[in-house]
């Protein structure tokens, strides 16, 4: 039977408070990984998290870190390395919130956090990170971009900008470290539903040809199948995990 085995691999997840960020390390921890669930200013929704996998059978531990401050990151992973046990899959989910505005009216201080917490995030996790997949052949590094990358929808500008600084930098390092068995994936989620939404957005739904949202955990389940040897030869990919909003073409 095919089944998504990650029994003694270590998942770090950025933002992991977030409703995304539970789902895929519920998704995560219930393969059998442990989980290092990264946050930073909501430490008791941490700490449910923390009990949460533990529950599950799996150990976990939560971590304090700003991911746009490299000595923040490094600290994180220092920390790690004392405390718990070092990453072989890596999640950067964690994203900085603003108000979408028009590309007139958008404030030039969102396009400059859209910058840090999407492309320097992923530069300097990498570069904390990775030299330790390097150093044991094996590796994942899983980023959540958006569907939004490719719409481009009015009131989308800082958050596109970001996200595809994000993409550029990401298919290098697939290109880059792909020798050290080491994959580079995005998922690019649509306008999920979340543990606590109430509200289907019919009418939204009706342009999606799967005709409904999808789920948190439906996009959980697809981190976790990029994080198991089921998906040993993928790298360098976007995929959407949108009902089909968004159809990358050839």
């Amino acid at each position: 039977m095919i089944s998504i085995d990650l029994n003694n691999k270590t998942a770090l997840i950025t933002g992991a408070t977030g409703e995304l960020g539970r789902a895929m390390a519920r998704s995560l921890a219930e393969a059998g990984a442990d989980i290092i669930i990264h946050y930073n200013k909501n430490q008791n929704k941490s700490e449910e998290l923390v009990s949460e996998i533990n529950e599950m059978g799996c150990r976990a531990i939560n971590i304090q870190a700003d991911i746009t401050d490299k000595a923040s990151i490094e600290k994180m992973r220092d920390q790690i390395k004392e405390k718990f046990t070092m990453p072989n899959i890596i999640v950067t989910n964690a994203v900085i919130q603003y108000e979408w505005k028009s590309v007139l009216e958008q404030n030039e201080s969102d396009y400059e956090s859209q910058y840090k917490s999407c492309v320097m995030q992923n530069v300097l996790i990498a570069q904390t990170f990775i030299p330790h997949l390097i150093e044991n052949e094996w590796g994942r590094m899983i980023a959540i971009n958006t569907e939004c990358t490719m719409q481009c929808s009015p009131n989308q500008s800082a958050y596109v900008s970001g996200k595809r600084g994000m993409d550029g930098v990401l298919r290098v390092l697939a290109k880059e470290i792909g020798k050290h068995n080491i994959t580079v994936n995005q998922i690019a989620p649509g306008w999920t539903m979340s543990e606590n939404s109430t509200d289907p957005q019919t009418e939204f739904a009706k342009k999606i040809p799967l005709k409904r949202r999808g789920t948190a955990e439906e996009v959980a389940n697809v981190v976790s199948f990029l994080a198991c040897d089921l998906a040993s030869y993928i790298t360098g990919a976007y995929i959407p995990v949108c009902g089909g909003n968004i159809m990358p073409t050839v």
